[in-house]
């Protein structure tokens, strides 16, 4: 059998775990045997009992069972593994932050450990079931537009009154990638009317599909394009042309909600000083790249600032707000991409494989110093 840690995650404020019930019903049917140290599913909705009737064996946390597990499921497996490591020939999946975290990839190279790092896995239709990035962005984008809307000192949809018509509250979205679109979908369902700037024009066919109005990009010869699903990074010229652009956008938006990301860079910088100060007393940004820099000038991750009357909220791991259905979407997404790794033979022995001509493997391989597999006869 498979022996597989659930262990409780220990960065502060997370509050998912890397597998729930459903999933490890889901695995031990596939030859794996859960061991869940005991309140790892407690802040996001999943008891300890929850746990145990589903088959895991419950434990205290312990060097001793990262010794003794053959794959080991995290959310923040970089937090994780400052405290713990795993054994020689062990497997680890997680977000583990790989862009230049070289100290991490010599731990876990000196240690034998393999690691996929999702944040890695690439962007193609196999992979959607897999792709964590994705499931927790869709969660982000919905609970920006909830942050702002209370935050808001206006109605969101129009209403009609005795005391006169309230006009619908003006949503502003930079950013058509995953994040971006729930949120325009979210704004939508509020009743706000919004529009949506993307470096990309070939984003405004789903913006306008969900009833978004599309600001196409500035034109200029080197627009940043797409590369791997994602967004390419922007030259400063195109950046500060697309200020120029939002300025008028952004003095007649109510909410701003910013998405805009580079994996492995800095978050671009769409709104400056100067461009805030255009905006009306009141109104609120969100801004989802603050943990990454930030997409607006003066957000602060986990905290709302007030500058020149807007509100500067920096929505940092807002995944983590909504616990129990980000966890379920997490794990399942971890649990997808570990049933692409198990070998099950007619005889019922299980072992992880690692396929290095796979790109999803080869994709988020971040570590590879172990045997390519792990886990025993069943």
């Amino acid at each position: 059998m498979i022996r597989v840690l659930v262990p409780r995650e220990c960065r502060p404020g997370e509050t998912r775990v890397a597998a729930t019930p459903e999933t490890v019903r889901r695995l031990a049917a596939r030859g794996c045997t859960f061991v869940v140290e005991r309140g790892a599913g407690q802040a996001s909705g999943y008891d300890d009992a929850a746990y145990e009737e589903a088959g895991a064996a419950l434990t205290d946390p312990s060097a001793e069972q990262w010794s003794q597990a053959d794959v080991v499921l995290t959310v923040q497996g970089s937090d994780l593994a400052q405290k713990h490591s795993p054994k020689a020939g062990a497997l680890l999946l997680g977000l583990l932050e790989p862009h230049g975290n070289d100290a991490l990839k010599q731990r876990f190279q000196s240690a034998q450990v393999s690691a996929l790092a999702l944040e890695l896995l690439p962007r193609i239709s196999r992979a959607q079931s897999m792709d964590v990035l994705s499931s927790q962005a869709n969660i982000a984008g919905y609970k920006a537009v909830l942050l702002a809307s209370a935050a808001l000192d206006r109605y969101v949809p129009m209403l009609m009154t005795a005391a006169g018509t309230i006009q619908p509250a003006r949503a502003l979205i930079l950013g058509a990638g995953v994040a971006g679109l729930q949120a325009l979908a979210t704004a939508r369902r509020l009743g706000s009317v919004a529009y949506v700037s993307d470096v990309r024009p070939a984003a405004k066919e789903q913006v306008e599909s969900l009833g978004g109005r599309f600001i196409d990009p500035p034109e200029l010869d080197q627009k940043p394009g797409e590369a791997g699903g994602y967004a390419k990074q922007a030259t400063e010229a195109f950046l500060a042309e697309q200020r120029r652009q939002l300025t008028e956008q952004l003095a007649l938006a109510d909410m701003v909600i910013c998405t805009a990301q580079v994996p492995g860079k800095k978050a671009p910088r769409l709104i400056d000083d100067a461009m805030l100060q255009h905006m009306r007393p009141g109104s609120v940004v969100v801004d989802l790249a603050v943990a990454q820099g930030g997409n607006c000038e003066g957000t602060v991750p986990g905290q709302t600032v007030i500058r020149h009357g807007v509100q500067l909220i920096g929505g940092d791991g807002l995944p983590c707000s909504v616990a129990n259905h980000a966890s379920a979407l997490y794990a399942r997404n971890i649990a997808a991409l570990l049933e692409l790794l198990l070998n099950t033979t007619a005889e019922g022995a299980s072992s992880v494989n690692l396929d290095l001509d796979d790109e999803i493997v080869s994709g988020c391989l971040f570590s590879h110093n172990a045997p390519e597999s792990a886990g025993g006869a069943a």
